[in-house]
């Protein structure tokens, strides 16, 4: 069964916004956001968690080629360190919606947080991504450009497993973080070993 296309019943240009890379332990965190053509339906839609890579891949290729518009916005490792992980989120977010080259008149938000942007209407749904196909297509294009862009720093640094794991704390990747220590790309406010406190290196 199809995801519904939209939130908003009131024919407004949403834009479906969700984000990547909350919950790990290295690299900047992601966030698109798409607004898909009046009437677009696309069955295979779905959250990005729930589909294989080639599924992902696959899709990423569609929703690029169909959006009305869409953009990929991103807080960096500083940020996340500096002000916090959910506010860096939230800034990835209003990144990804100022790259819009079609301004939105309503935001469909996947989770339950989200800070107004400017004073276009906006809901949060939890679990959006498995409801709605923007939403579903913004959780996309976040997790598939993410994992493109923590591939490409494993070849810098080869120790963590990055390829496989995005930056998650893995047992592999934590295990590398005990023997190897932290990368700049680490984030320092978080327990990156895993022991309940902030790691000091």
């Amino acid at each position: 069964m199809s995801l519904l296309p939209v939130y908003n019943t009131l024919g407004l240009a949403e834009a479906g916004v969700d984000e990547a890379g909350r919950g790990c332990l290295a690299g900047d965190v992601y966030a698109a956001a798409v607004i898909l053509p009046d009437g677009y339906d696309n069955p295979l839609l779905n959250d990005s968690k729930q589909l294989s890579r080639p599924q992902r891949e696959r899709l990423r290729s569609e929703i690029e080629h169909d959006a009305l518009a869409w953009a990929v916005g991103t807080a960096s490792v500083e940020e996340i360190d500096h002000i916090n992980i959910l506010r860096a989120a939230m800034l990835a977010m209003h990144r990804a919606l100022d790259a819009l080259h079609v301004r939105p008149q309503f935001i469909a938000v996947d989770g339950n947080k989200f800070v107004p942007y400017g004073d276009t209407p906006h809901a949060t749904v939890v679990k959006g991504d498995g409801k709605y196909q923007d939403i579903a297509a913004a959780s996309i294009l976040a997790k598939t450009h993410r994992d493109e862009y923590m591939a490409a720093l494993a070849a810098q640094h080869p120790h963590y497993g990055w390829e496989r794991n995005a930056g998650y704390g893995t047992r592999e990747h934590r295990e590398a973080l005990h023997r190897y220590g932290p990368t700049p790309l680490h984030r320092r406010s978080f327990n990156l070993l895993g022991d309940g406190q902030l790691s000091l290196f």
